[in-house]
């Protein structure tokens, strides 16, 4: 463990999820077929003009809200000039001087513990296309040219790897629970540069910023971040320090290191200016109050009311609210007025593990909650054993039928006249048995319950049986 303090800060882009992209009306969808989703203006061909997407304008808007962010009272763009071949038109349109959110601030919990996040800004901006690189040459892709993109901006504020990758997932749950984004990294709809830093306890003055560019996972991020404290560190301790240079670097996965690409680019060089074919839009107090409506109970807040209310533990209701529709599905079952902690443990322990297994989303699961509530219902009225419920439930996936094509079959018994009727008879059998019990022998009360369960063949309710045992072995 380094013993230089690290200060982290963090630029993260998201794609956003709508119909069209930002500034053309090409389609905004995952494609694996190269340049399907087009039109000229996302290869800049002469004469296009770009028009604003104000669905992208909304969302973007929403996230700045939900960041506790200032907004501005004008939404207008700028161009950032530079030469890349992923860039045909020279220049991205993003937004430098009047993002529609800075100074924001949000809360997030790292390891039992609560961390405030400072928000620089979050701008809406378009993406360039993609290049794949092959051995002698490399081919330009433009279904991402123009794909609305959302770069959110912290301040350096974060102090370990862990804190940063706590915040990265949490903003993926947001993105998500607020319908702005997907946000499937591996889909590549989420990226992160990652700039870092150490300086001693005692310092005030921050040390050389070292950016780490276009980091595609949370994990390569812990990595990217561990090694570049290590690496720094090294060279402070042998009195190198003035060899950290601020530069942009890149994670190289196979060696689980950071390589130089170039010295740092300073906003100036970009000669950034305000983009012409755009007009300003302003925005009005009553659009953002109906925005305001539109934001959801967060991942965070949906945690405390599962804890509170629910009964849960902070380790059930953490990995509940990981995915929105995890948190969909808990909820919808709760509205059918199954029991929450039994929801959660078969959501926890059986139906994610199977989704797990199968590559499947919860989407695509066959068992409903309306379904499932045919399981947990009887087996709440104690009609089926916890083992008989496991058994149904595997059936009705395996086969894709209802579980209560198997209730009727499985069903325990649970007459009390019946069971009564049968544990007197098997008494009646085994006296010296019960008289072996009186005189201490007590783990022959699991013999009795066994003759009993082998008489009903396994159908006898076992709760019963036990109520029934004790009071007749009195």
């Amino acid at each position: 463990m380094s013993k230089y303090k690290a200060v982290i800060g963090l630029e993260m882009h998201c794609e956003m999820k709508s119909q069209s992209k930002v500034f053309s009306n090409a389609e905004n969808s995952y494609n694996d077929n190269p340049n399907a989703n087009i039109r000229p203006l996302d290869m800049a061909f002469p004469g296009t003009l770009p028009t604003v997407n104000l669905e992208c304008i909304r969302k973007s808007l929403l996230m700045s809200l939900v960041l506790n962010c200032k907004q501005p009272e004008y939404i207008y763009f700028d161009r950032k000039n530079y030469y890349y071949p992923d860039l045909p038109k020279g220049y991205q349109i993003t937004q430098m001087h009047a993002p529609v959110g800075t100074n924001g601030k949000i809360i997030i919990d790292v390891e039992g513990h609560e961390k405030e996040v400072l928000i620089h800004d979050i701008h809406l901006e378009e993406d360039s296309a993609s290049l794949d690189h092959y051995s002698t040459i490399s081919l330009i892709d433009y279904n991402r040219s123009g794909v609305p993109l959302l770069e959110l901006v912290t301040e350096p504020c974060f102090n370990s790897a862990q804190e940063a990758v706590a915040f990265l997932e949490y903003m993926r749950r947001i993105y998500q629970y607020c319908d702005v984004s997907e946000a499937d990294t591996k889909k590549g709809q989420i990226r992160c540069d990652v700039n870092v830093s150490i300086m001693d306890e005692k310092d005030t003055q921050l040390g050389t910023k070292v950016e780490i560019k276009n980091v595609n996972s949370f994990s390569n991020v812990e990595k990217a971040i561990l090694y570049e404290i290590k690496r720094q560190s090294e060279l402070k301790e042998a009195g190198k320090y003035d060899e950290v240079e601020q530069e942009t670097r890149r994670f190289d996965e196979e060696s689980g290191t950071t390589i130089r690409m170039r010295g740092k680019v300073d906003a100036i060089d970009y000669k950034y200016f305000v983009e012409p074919n755009i007009p300003k839009l302003k925005i009005e107090a009553s659009w953002l109050e109906e925005i305001k409506k539109d934001i959801p109970i967060l991942p965070r807040e949906r945690k405390q009311k599962y804890i509170n209310e629910f009964g849960l533990s902070e380790y059930d209701a953490n990995i509940i609210i990981k995915e929105k529709d995890y948190a969909l599905y808990f909820e919808e079952c709760i509205s059918l007025g199954m029991p929450p902690k039994t929801v959660a443990n078969y959501l926890i322990v059986q139906i994610i593990a199977y989704l797990n297994k199968e590559g499947l989303t919860i989407k695509e699961f066959y068992l409903t909650p309306k379904l499932l509530k045919q399981i947990i219902e009887e087996l709440e009225k104690g009609n089926i054993s916890s083992k008989q419920a496991k058994e149904i439930f595997n059936k009705a996936l395996l086969e894709k039928k209802e579980p209560k094509t198997y209730l009727e079959k499985t069903a325990q018994l649970s007459d009390e006249k019946v069971l009564e009727d049968i544990i007197t008879q098997i008494l009646e059998n085994n006296k010296k048995q019960i008289e072996e019990y009186k005189n201490g022998k007590t783990n022959l009360f699991q013999y009795f319950v066994g003759q009993v369960m082998k008489e009903t063949k396994g159908k006898a309710n076992p709760n019963m049986v036990r109520d029934i045992l004790i009071k007749k072995l009195v």
